[in-house]
């Protein structure tokens, strides 16, 4: 079981490789479609998805509570996919949500300008202004959905197992590619440490929501990290009663567990408006 992770650039062939290269390695694609429907299925309003769906938030959509509530949705999405096996996801910062994993194998898709706007123009029947417009509004929302979310680049290559250029590539060959960099880098142990990491992260992100959803615990930016029989917790509140009290949840949803928290309090401490 491999876990494959594509980030691209637009008209960069991106969703055309995936899909081949999940044909060819018959495992499942999961691409931005089925990654919204599970988001809200599970509750999050379709009505907000254009505010964050893979793109900079504006000014106040940023500091809204919506926005984490999103990032917890989209990360249960994205681990609740890759728990499944053998899938190749698209996007919406799945290599970094996955990162930890033994067993992902992620690869981004990248081709000039020039090439990306005769692209557009062929699909859109756009001028080169048009294309030209989507390709920047395009860049400008991937980057500040990954500074947002993660506070990284999207960009950068050492994120990446390998980037490739699909205006030298085409899309059957940089997924050859992939399907032999994913068989040469496939091993027992890999898998085995890879079921065993996605579960806790699963478990992990279960209980978040758990806490915020169901008990609607007031903790900003709450994480936790599940390492063997330890579930830490992470995140800023304003007050220790609500730091003790989320404890004492986390512990009675998760008995088995021991439950410690390194959550940060600052007194009159407010993310939202």
């Amino acid at each position: 079981m491999a876990i494959i992770t594509i980030s691209r650039q637009v008209a960069a062939l991106g969703d055309e490789i995936a899909c081949e290269v999940a044909e060819k390695l018959g495992y499942k694609f999961v691409g931005r479609k089925e990654i919204e429907k599970r988001i809200v299925d599970m509750g999050f309003p379709a009505s907000k998805l254009e505010k964050y769906d893979e793109r900079k938030p504006g000014f106040f959509a940023s500091l809204a509570k919506d926005r984490d509530e999103y990032m917890d949705y989209l990360a249960t999405a994205i681990i609740e996919a890759a728990s499944e096996g053998n899938t190749v996801l698209i996007g919406r910062g799945s290599g970094i949500i996955l990162q930890e994993l033994p067993n992902l194998v992620s690869f981004r898709f990248v081709a000039k300008d020039e090439v990306r706007i005769e692209r557009l123009k062929k699909e859109f029947d756009w001028n080169d202004k048009q294309a030209k417009q989507r390709i920047d509004e395009s860049h400008t929302n991937r980057l500040g959905f990954h500074k947002s979310f993660f506070n990284r680049e999207n960009d950068d290559a050492t994120d990446y197992h390998l980037v490739m250029n699909t205006g030298i590539l085409t899309v059957d060959q940089a997924s050859d590619i992939i399907v032999q960099t994913v068989k040469s880098l496939e091993s027992e142990e890999k898998e085995a440490a890879g079921k065993i990491k996605v579960k806790n992260l699963l478990t992990a992100q279960n209980l978040v929501n758990t806490l915020v959803f169901k008990y609607k615990i007031n903790i900003n930016f709450l994480h936790a990290v599940v390492d063997e029989n330890t579930v830490t917790l992470q995140g800023v509140a304003d007050s220790s009663a609500i730091v003790e009290k989320a404890v004492v949840l986390a512990q009675k949803e998760l008995s088995d567990y021991k439950i410690q928290s390194t959550i940060s309090v600052v007194q009159d401490f407010k993310a939202y408006p």
